[in-house]
Order: structure tokens, then C-alpha cells, then sequence
């Protein structure tokens, strides 16, 4: 005889036994919760349990047991446990589950949103401000939980994994993420974070509970073979080395990473209640997104979102790597010195744009920010290219330097007032910043006989498509740095370096080589 594997087929058990098997049954079940406090839905809830991802990403649709998992995680698998929600107040939810797993809030404090169960410390909180995530630099935790993580930044979600440990060794670290499909664009760096399980274009897509291995440099996720540590020597890994002759922070460890999708059907005790019917209710897409957990379904972009996310998605899947780029027409130059901006370059050939070069700013020292930074402007260009530099800050040393080394280099003031129009002549721009981001709409209209390729770079996808507009007085207004960085948790150097490449600047020589063309006709007019 098989023993039953799910809640409904003991269910079906119970409805045929005897009185004395029930009740055998019963004390069995009565025993075994005196082991424990929680336990697991047999299925994907315990497939995510068990995982043994250092990253597990879990739901994809409504009702499959998320806040239950992280509650019982927390209670029974972890000495140290952060719970993370956008807003500490939604958090609520998870207390109530908690306070229904115990039978009390015995332990709970609810003015420092700390949770003591024995000798378990279980602490709740909110990342709805863009410095939240400083509150956690430091501490420690071997269960960090992040609940509906498509309403947080990439950033502070990256900032506070950071310390995913704890005090004693023998004990697991883990990080769990739950969510169901975004329903705005700026959740949409899950589906890149989990591109193998989540992207219906990743090219070596991955099966649920597989794992895969990650790691970070310089910002950006690469995909590597396994958990086995390497170097980098030009930029490539290399896994036979001598560990002697590398500082440990120059081993990097791969970090595993998974994802388990659940759906209202695997909680059973969710089916009971007739919660199927309530999603199933819903419009479309919401219908989809909740019921299926369909990861494509009717994402919607802000109403005021200066270029749809649909036409920067097209301009990367038409971008293709290049031997040959040919002549490159443009550079756009964010510039950062210190701190934790990226100095960003952008290279435009025609209307292929290359991928974008980032050097953190914190390797430009202010002492010698010029001479720096114009160096790496001047190692990254070819073709005599012209330069546009976002002069607001130290972009003028930068614009400085370049001129000096005679560099064709175009200072350029975001907030300088815009003479210009819309292409189609009927709308005037409030600033500079308004009518580089509105070219870079025109450029990327679905329209243009002339598609634009632009690299397929999560992040510059998001800086892209968190430019937001209004129609003032003085025409369009795009909304400002400051207020971008709110929204994405870091500053869009990525955006605003690509919009800078697309300004179209006739090249020192070209317009040199037209004037002498000029002076001649003038001077063969003149004897004649």
C-alpha cells in the first residue's frame, strides 16, 4: 500500500477508515505536531523547503502558501531571521500567520517589530524609503525573507542580502523570495534576476527547483557552470589557480540561485476555502497573473512613462554582438567621481548601440578626477567620435581635460533651456534633460524607418523606462534625477549616458572639410 503523499489524498484516507483507524491516525498526526510546530505542504512548498539554494525565489501565483512558508522557515529552520516587505505595516500578515502557528504573540513586540520564540529572534521591517536599507548594513541574519519582492528596489534588495550569516557556523544562510508576477515596470528586475526559470527568451532556460550558480561583478549577474571558485584574468574566469597567490577577495565563490512555482492549486487548505473562484474572478490580466502565475501577462507602464517598455524590449532583442561595429559616430559620458554612482560611457555606432562601460566612482579619486576620467574616455574612443558630457557636477573637469587634448567634446547642461521641438513640430521641451529623453523616444518608436539596437542590459532597461513626464507650461518636463533615483534606488547614470550617445553631432573634420568646401565655391564665385 503507498501512504498518502498530499493533504487531500489523506483526506480521501480519512473518509474510508474505520473509527479506530482515524483515531489512529489522529494520535499519530497529534504526536508528530508535539516534534514540531509547522511543517511543510507536501508538493512545492516543501520542494522549496528543502531546496538547497543559497537564493530561492518562490510563487508565481496567488495563494500558494508564501507568507506560510516564510513563517514557518522562521520558526523552526533559522536562529536569525529578517522578514522584509515594501511598507514594516504589511508585514502585519505574517504576524497573524505566525500568532496562528504558536496560539499566541507571546515573545512579540510589536513597537520594535522583533519576535523572540526561545531562542529564536525574528525581526520585521519596511524598505519603503530609498535609504531603508541602511538600517540593516550589518546585521546579520541567516534567514533573510523578502515578501512580495517585486514591490522593493533591485537595490536594497542586493544592499541587505549582503548580509545574509549568521553567528554560528553550523547554521544554514538562506535567502527566500516570494512574489507573484509584477504588475508595474519597475518590478520587472525579477524576471532578469530569475532570467533561467522566468524569461521565456533566456537562452538556456531552467527547470523548477534546478539549481544554477551566479555571481556579481561589477554590478551585473553572470551565469557560471558551477559552485567551484575562480579568478578573473581579462575579464574571464579561470578555475586552475594557485589560492596562495590571490588576496581572498580576488576568489570568487558562485552563489546557487532557484526558483519554485506554486500556485493556489498546491495549497490545499486555500482550495478548500473556494479561493480559486475569487482569482478566477478577476479581470484580465490580474486573472492570469494570479491564477497562472503567467510572467508575461499585461505588465503595464506608467501612464506617463516616456518610452514604453514594449519599444526598449524590440530595440534589445534587434541588438546582436558585433566583430565588426563600424564607425563610431557618438559617445555619451555620465560622470561620477567618488562615491557610489558608476562613471558610465555609451558608444553609439550608427544606430547600434554598444554595451556600456562602467567604472565605479569610487575608483576616480577627486585629486585626480580630471586627468582620470578623461582618460577613460579617451581609451574607449575610436573613429574621432564626439563626445557629449553631462557637465552638471564634474563633468566640466572632465569637459576640460578633453579639450585640452584637443578632443571633440560637447559640454551639455540638462537644465540649460530647450529651443527645440518634437519631431512632428508640436511640442516644445521646459529643459535640455525633456528633449534628450523624448529623442531617445523618437528614436525608439516602433515607427522609425531606422531601428535603433540597444544592448540587452537589465539596467539600463529600467533606467529607460523610469523616465516620467508632464505637460508644463514650457512645454515637457521630464522628471528630475533626484526623483529617478527614489523610484530605481540608485541613479540612472546607465539612462542618462545612452541618451547623451544619441545626440547627433557632426564630427570636427566632417563639418571642417564642408566649410573648406564652402570657402572654395565662394572663391571660385568670385572669379568668375
Amino acid at each position: 500500500m503507498n501512504l498518502p503523499t498530499t493533504p487531500s489524498e489523506w483526506e480521501r484516507l480519512l473518509s474510508v477508515a474505520t473509527p479506530e483507524e482515524r483515531a489512529e491516525i489522529e494520535a499519530i498526526l497529534a504526536a508528530d505536531m508535539k516534534e514540531t510546530i509547522w511543517r511543510p505542504q507536501v508538493g512545492r512548498q516543501m520542494e522549496a523547503l528543502n531546496s538547497q539554494a543559497y537564493i530561492t525565489g518562490y510563487g508565481g501565483a496567488a495563494g500558494g502558501g508564501k507568507s506560510d512558508l516564510i513563517s514557518g522557515l522562521a520558526l523552526t529552520q533559522h536562529k536569525r531571521t529578517l522578514i522584509l516587505r515594501r511598507e514594516k505595516a504589511q508585514t502585519d500578515g505574517i504576524v497573524q500567520r505566525m500568532t496562528e502557528i504558536l496560539g499566541s504573540t507571546d515573545g512579540y513586540n510589536s513597537q520594535k517589530s522583533v519576535w523572540r520564540v526561545t531562542d529564536r529572534l525574528i525581526e520585521f521591517g519596511g524598505l519603503d524609503n530609498p535609504t531603508d536599507h541602511q538600517k540593516w548594513q550589518g546585521r546579520a541574519h541567516d534567514l533573510k525573507a523578502y515578501d512580495e519582492v517585486t514591490e522593493m528596489r533591485e537595490s536594497q534588495v542586493r544592499f541587505t542580502m549582503g548580509w545574509a550569516r549568521g553567528p554560528d557556523p553550523a547554521q544554514r544562510a538562506r535567502i527566500l523570495m516570494t512574489f507573484n508576477p509584477p504588475t508595474t515596470a519597475e518590478g520587472r528586475w525579477v524576471i532578469d534576476f530569475f532570467g533561467p526559470w522566468l524569461n521565456d527568451k533566456h537562452p538556456n532556460p531552467a527547470k523548477p527547483g534546478e539549481l544554477r550558480w551566479f555571481t556579481t561583478i561589477k554590478g551585473k549577474d553572470f551565469e557560471v557552470e558551477d559552485e567551484r571558485p575562480f579568478v578573473l584574468f581579462r575579464g574571464d574566469p579561470v578555475y586552475d589557480y594557485d589560492p596562495s597567490e590571490f588576496s581572498p577577495e580576488k576568489i570568487i565563490t558562485p552563489k546557487s540561485r532557484t526558483f519554485i512555482p506554486s500556485r493556489v492549486t498546491d495549497n490545499y487548505f486555500y482550495v478548500k476555502t473556494g479561493y480559486i473562484d475569487t482569482l478566477q474572478s478577476m479581470p484580465e490580466p490580474l486573472r492570469s497573473q494570479m491564477l497562472n502565475g503567467d510572467f508575461t501577462a499585461g505588465v503595464e507602464d506608467d501612464e506617463w512613462q516616456v518610452i514604453p517598455t514594449a519599444w526598449i524590449d524590440a530595440a534589445q532583442a534587434r541588438w546582436k554582438p558585433r566583430d565588426a561595429k563600424g564607425e563610431m559616430d557618438s559617445m555619451g559620458v555620465d560622470v561620477a567621481v567618488g562615491g557610489k554612482d558608476n562613471f558610465v560611457i555609451s558608444r553609439r555606432h550608427g544606430t547600434w548601440f554598444d554595451e556600456l562601460i562602467r567604472i565605479a566612482g569610487r575608483e576616480i579619486p577627486q585629486e585626480a578626477a580630471g586627468p582620470i576620467s578623461a582618460g577613460h574616455v579617451i581609451r574607449h574612443r575610436t573613429d574621432r567620435a564626439a563626445v557629449h558630457v553631462d557637465v552638471i557636477g564634474w563633468g566640466l573637469t572632465t569637459c576640460n581635460f578633453l579639450t585640452e587634448n584637443e578632443v571633440q567634446v560637447m559640454p551639455v547642461n540638462a537644465a540649460n533651456v530647450s529651443l527645440e521641438r518634437s519631431k512632428d513640430g508640436k511640442l516644445k521641451f521646459a529643459n535640455v534633460r525633456a528633449e534628450l529623453a523624448w529623442r531617445m523616444r523618437e528614436a525608439l518608436d516602433p515607427t522609425n524607418p531606422d531601428p535603433v539596437a540597444l544592448p540587452p542590459d537589465p539596467a539600463l532597461r529600467a533606467d529607460l523606462a523610469a523616465y516620467k513626464w508632464k505637460l508644463t507650461s514650457r512645454g515637457i518636463m521630464v522628471r528630475l534625477k533626484a526623483e529617478m533615483k527614489e523610484d530605481l534606488g540608485r541613479s540612472p547614470d546607465d539612462g542618462d549616458a545612452v541618451l547623451l550617445a544619441n545626440i547627433q553631432t557632426m564630427k570636427l573634420e566632417v563639418y571642417e572639410e564642408i566649410r573648406r568646401n564652402v570657402v572654395e565655391r565662394d572663391r571660385y564665385r568670385e572669379l568668375d
